[in-house]
């Protein structure tokens, strides 16, 4: 069963890269773009638009820069520090150009942490914003890698024309993920899977060259990026492009240049939904609102259902795209909560273990429709290793996500929880999301995360944390809380009327917040050491 909609206009008249005229290397996309529609608004930040035609004449120029003036080679890595920067597009057309990837840095990220990336990947140098400009010196120092400003990509013309080394094959963009987990490792994209992951994402959005799409997460992320900015660019959309997220601009932003499209996470979206502003902000012209999530909190949903416009969600990795299930905006409503149907050309297994007499011990089965498998993925998008040649798949090509899931009859998928955080209390299975979905009903919940403790007796006991909602609409704060007397009591007493009896929380921890990573991902690893360092005695985790 297929939900997902047709893309009214399809500008290469293929769906696959390389084939009856389709864009085979990245640099299609903006050759094909500026010939026909030159003057077609690509990008706009801060007043400042760069139209297709000027988008591909700078492309050429920083080719040559980076070539002819700072040796970049096919195959080198060149980083970029710094805030979303229309260049950060130019910079990745014009290496995917000379056959080199880009490795964006997550500006987020500590001193000590940057120089462990740069020292994985050894780029042939480091680019960066204004903003960035000291952190980059200090970093260029001590990975003894080149320095460059950002502006420099194209201040001057750099002599002759590089030669071009684009291929479907060619790497072109190495991100790192996240680490909630262990150590990052950097998933290696090449021109394939990111054409790939336009084509499905462009044609899930149902995009046209008509689409106005508001960029404000980081790019950084596949998320930011790949979600929406390069399959707009793909669509021969306009990209209004933000620095950085800041709710009160992203309403004046819709307000004024009247986006189609816009791609949030909760922790955006909570922001945008407690403005002032929020209950008179003209929405009208959103047609959707996308969310890389895939666990979506039931209110925010409502909150944008009643604003009449419907929130979507995207499920995937930074190994797939990320492009990989999606619920679509006619589904928004009766399908809350759910990740929605594969993309177009994603394939989707529901991996449990096989009976003991079914097959070899560590062999899997897919589990039946209603029960809880892990999901697997196998598409174009998907990357094939990690830098430098880690396998990212199996011997099948399947990326095994850790995220556990249910297929409904219908065909659509929702998430339960990671694989690494499945609790097993008293020899039954429990899955966070759920309780951390029901908790977050409460009116005094502000945000929650569920996890298990060791246990002698119980193998493993469930720990809730909380952050309570502040009474001004703040989120978080630890005065003036919507603290209820006997907090623990009441809040078990409001799950025990959504989950059964032994999945309740044993212990409860009230924090001011917890720990997530840049894109809004609860850090359960730290979490876990907080509460475990606190003990019995403290209700508040450490700061």
């Amino acid at each position: 069963m297929d939900l997902l909609p047709e893309t009214p206009v399809d500008p290469f008249s293929a769906r696959l890269p390389g084939r009856d005229g389709a864009p085979a290397v990245l640099g299609d996309v903006l050759a094909h773009h500026a010939h026909r529609r030159p003057q077609a608004p690509a990008l706009q930040m801060a007043g400042r638009g760069f139209d297709y035609g000027k988008l591909a004449r700078r492309t050429e120029r920083a080719a040559a820069r980076l070539w002819h003036g700072w040796g970049v080679r096919p195959g080198d890595r060149v980083a970029y520090l710094g805030l979303n920067h229309p260049d950060q597009i130019t910079l990745l057309f014009a290496l995917a150009h000379i056959g080199a990837m880009l490795v964006p840095l997550n500006f987020r990220l500590a001193e000590a942490e940057w120089q462990a990336l740069l020292a994985d990947c050894s780029p042939r140098c480091l680019l960066h914003d204004a903003s960035w400009a000291d952190a980059a010196a200090t970093l260029g120092r001590g990975a003894a890698v080149p320095v460059h400003p950002l502006e420099a990509l194209i201040a001057t013309h750099a002599p002759g024309e590089p030669p071009c080394h684009a291929a479907p094959q060619q790497p072109a963009l190495l991100v790192y993920t996240s680490g909630t987990t262990g150590l990052p490792k950097g998933a290696v994209h090449t021109q394939a899977n990111l054409l790939a992951n336009m084509v499905a994402a462009a044609e899930a959005q149902a995009m046209t060259a008509d689409d106005v799409v508001l960029t404000v997460l980081p790019m950084f992320h596949v998320g930011g990026l790949c979600i929406q900015t390069l399959p707009a660019l793909f669509a021969g959309a306009s990209v209004i492009l933000h620095d950085r997220f800041d709710a009160a601009a992203t309403l004046q932003a819709i307000a004024r240049h009247r986006p189609t499209l816009t791609l949030q996470v909760p922790a955006t979206m909570r922001a945008l939904s407690s403005q002032a502003d929020w209950a008179r902000a003209d929405l009208t012209c959103l047609r959707a609102v996308w969310a890389g999530s895939s666990l979506l909190p039931d209110d925010l949903v409502q909150a944008f259902l009643a604003r009449g416009v419907p929130l979507c969600n995207v499920y995937g990795a930074t190994e797939t795209g990320p492009f990989s299930i999606a619920l679509g905006p006619a589904q928004a409503a009766s399908h809350a909560g759910s990740c929605g149907w594969p993309a177009r050309d994603v394939q989707v297994r529901l991996a449990g273990p096989r009976p003991d007499d079914a097959g070899p011990a560590g062999d899997v089965d897919d589990v039946p429709d209603g029960e809880v498998g892990e999901l697997w993925l196998r598409a174009p998008n998907v990357v094939r290793h990690y830098w430098p040649d880690q396998p990212a798949v199996d011997a099948g090509g399947w990326f095994h996500s850790g995220d556990l899931a249910r297929r409904a009859p219908d065909g659509s998928y929702t998430v339960v929880g990671r694989l690494k955080d499945l609790i097993i209390s008293g020899g039954e299975n429990i899955y966070p999301a759920e309780i951390e979905r029901a908790l977050a009903l409460h009116p005094a919940v502000a945000d929650c995360a569920v996890l298990g403790l060791p246990d002698k007796r119980w193998g493993e006991v469930l720990v809730a944390a909380v952050v309570f909602r502040h009474q001004n609409g703040s989120d978080p704060a630890s005065e003036g809380d919507l603290l209820l007397s006997n907090w623990e009591d009441e809040l078990t007493r409001f799950l025990a009327q959504r989950v059964a009896r032994f999945k309740l929380p044993r212990r409860w921890v009230r924090l001011d917040a917890l720990p997530r990573t840049a894109l809004g991902k609860v850090q359960k690893a730290v979490l876990t050491q907080w509460i475990a360092g606190a003990g019995d005695a403290a209700t508040t985790a450490p700061p």
